[in-house]
């Protein structure tokens, strides 16, 4: 497993990381694939690559942390506790600019939003990304464009 861990440690880490955006939450979760993976190892069938049943592992422990997050996320008990509202210059620049960026990325159909997530926010390489995914790298290089060109055209045309 040792073997596994130095072979695979810095894909899972990179995928948890485009999922979650936070290294500490990244690092913690790819020690809890590892550990899963070493109690579930004799369920591995070997119809997949190690990378891609570890990336799988990983992918439902990060599930499993937003719903933790969710049930533990207080509500605000005063008033004066919410966040304050945007104001308009603040909704325009949100509009035209990184976060409506991210909003149609979020938009995507899958599997093109997980592809586009873990190109730019994941930093792998096309090859890496079909390794996850259980694809080639001709297929994440094609899927990868094609959300590229749908997010410049606004997203209008659907998705073949």
């Amino acid at each position: 497993m040792d073997d596994i861990y130095r072979r695979h440690a810095a894909t899972v880490y990179k995928y948890l990381l485009s999922l979650c955006h936070d290294p500490h939450t990244a690092e913690d979760l790819t020690q809890e694939t590892f550990y899963q993976a070493v109690r579930s190892i004799g369920r591995f069938d070997g119809s997949c690559q190690v990378s891609t049943w570890l990336c799988q592992i990983a992918k439902h422990l990060f599930y499993q942390h937003l719903r933790r997050q969710r049930r533990e996320t207080p509500l605000p008990e005063e008033e004066g506790a919410l966040p304050p509202l945007p104001s308009a210059e603040e909704e325009v620049l949100d509009q035209s600019g990184r976060l409506g960026l991210l909003r149609r990325v979020h938009g995507l159909p899958e599997p093109g939003r997980e592809v586009v997530y873990l190109r730019i926010f994941g930093n792998l390489s096309f090859r890496e990304i079909g390794a996850v995914l259980g694809r080639t790298e001709t297929w994440a290089r094609v899927t990868y464009y094609r959300c590229k060109e749908r997010l410049k055209t606004g997203g209008e045309r659907d998705e073949k």
